[in-house]
């Protein structure tokens, strides 16, 4: 096959219909591969970003509320859990990433395109009703961070939270969005310092540790609270979102780099984003296990939050709960922009950013308003999110091996049947978590 760079004219094409249509998909990815000859080699740096945007996700409240509680309850009896997680969400958001790039549309718009209105309109129902658990558990965590450092009340807290993140949400898209990133990942980092402080006063032994990484449970409590973690961990609005922010990371200018250089520099940023992100999951189990670990009302984060500053001091507990309002913040505005992009690409209407942020963040005013106990509000819906996570994920695995879909960039067959297993273990584990929950487990 030979392609004339810089026009439409191709030579050498088969007569057979389906080598065509392969051949014409590869075309078009190679140009927008190749781009324009005088486009300059784009430094690593440059293509940062998408991947710690939504490795915020992977640190929400949620996280804190699991992680807390299963070191408190189980030790590190669940470390491995973490571990296997971040594991597979590395994969997952670089598969994400893959399919924003090769094909320059989001996950949601490709649904879109595929299904019929029956079909997407379900499938958004079950997308808002994860991005409703989502800002559930945002919302609820920084109303608590509101009140541990001012003594507001939670239903104000989460209408402050509210406010605050729509106003970032006003850097989203266009010649701002760099903004929001940079915005976003110093949010990242806040929650990375406030969150392992306590580590560094309080060391856990090594070995204990190393113990949690050998796979085990201890009763029905501990499988349901590790698909619990799963649903904290490996975060489906995430998976929609980051084959959008790929694309949104540059604009539409013509400054892009072609799709190899692209998914060079999106594997190096998937990776350090998620042993960020990664890093802080096992650290606040690790520090509920080694400091927290017998000691009673440590079941809520208000009480988690106490005991830590009980323990290493008030300095450290102001510090995690800036950790958990820095958390909220930022989990809340990538929750809402992922709902945006859902609804653009399944429903093809473009809604309003304020108009989504209203639609998620009034359930979660009504449960800070009814709940008694607004800390197990928010692990009820980590277990959704775990719920949800196969309709993100299934599809997601399935386009990455469409050669129609992605030309030459398709993933091989090793490849392939490894985000078969991590697509299998992860819906088995949820069919067990349906399970318990039926049985009142």
């Amino acid at each position: 096959m030979a392609v004339k760079r810089g026009t439409d004219r191709e030579t050498d094409v088969p007569t057979n219909p389906q080598i065509d249509a392969e051949i014409k998909q590869d075309i078009a990815i190679e140009r927008h591969d190749i781009g324009k000859p005088e486009k300059p080699v784009h430094a690593l740096a440059s293509m940062l970003g998408p991947a710690f945007v939504a490795a915020v996700a992977y640190v929400d409240p949620g996280n804190v509320a699991a992680n807390l509680t299963s070191g408190a309850e189980y030790g590190y009896l669940l470390v491995w859990v973490l571990v296997v997680a971040n594991c597979m969400s590395v994969l997952i958001q670089y598969q994400a990433a893959k399919l924003g790039i090769v094909t320059g549309k989001s996950l949601p718009q490709i649904l879109g395109e595929r299904m019929g209105t029956g079909g997407r309109f379900l499938f958004f129902v079950q997308a808002e009703v994860i991005a409703i658990a989502t800002d559930l558990a945002e919302v609820i965590g920084g109303a608590i961070a509101l009140n541990l450092l001012f003594g507001m009340p939670l239903l104000v807290g989460g209408l402050v939270i509210g406010a605050v993140s729509t106003l970032l949400l006003l850097f989203q898209g266009g010649e701002t969005h760099k903004i929001f990133e940079r915005l976003t990942i110093g949010l990242l980092l806040v929650i990375t310092f406030g969150f392992i402080a306590g580590l560094f006063f309080d060391p856990p032994n090594p070995l204990q540790v190393a113990g949690g990484l050998v796979p085990r449970f201890q009763g029905s409590g501990s499988v349901l609270m590790a698909a619990s973690m799963l649903g904290a961990t490996v975060m489906p609005h995430a998976i929609y979102l980051h084959s959008t922010l790929v694309n949104d990371h540059f604009g539409h200018g013509a400054n892009r780099p072609g799709v190899r250089e692209m998914l060079h520099g999106s594997k190096i940023d998937v990776v350090w984003a998620l042993v960020i992100a990664g890093s802080v999951n096992i650290a606040l189990l690790v520090l509920a296990a080694n400091s927290l670990y017998g000691m009673t009302d440590t079941d809520t984060i208000e009480g988690a939050q106490h005991a830590i500053a009980t323990v290493f001091g008030p300095v450290v507990g102001t510090a995690f709960s800036v950790g958990l309002l820095a958390s909220s913040l930022s989990s809340t505005s990538v929750g809402t922009y992922a709902g945006s992009e859902i609804i653009k690409g399944l429903l093809k209407v473009r809604v309003p950013m304020w108009a989504c942020r209203v639609a998620t963040l009034v359930p979660a005013l009504v449960v800070l308003a009814c709940a008694d106990n607004p800390t197990q509000a928010l692990i009820i819906g980590q277990v959704v999110l775990s719920v949800g996570i196969p309709f993100a994920i299934v599809p997601l695995m399935r386009y990455t091996h469409d050669r129609a879909l992605m030309g030459k960039y398709v993933d091989g067959p090793v490849k392939h049947w490894v985000c078969m297993a991590v697509m299998v273990l992860i819906v088995a584990l949820n069919a067990v978590l349906i399970a318990l929950t039926c049985m009142g487990k």
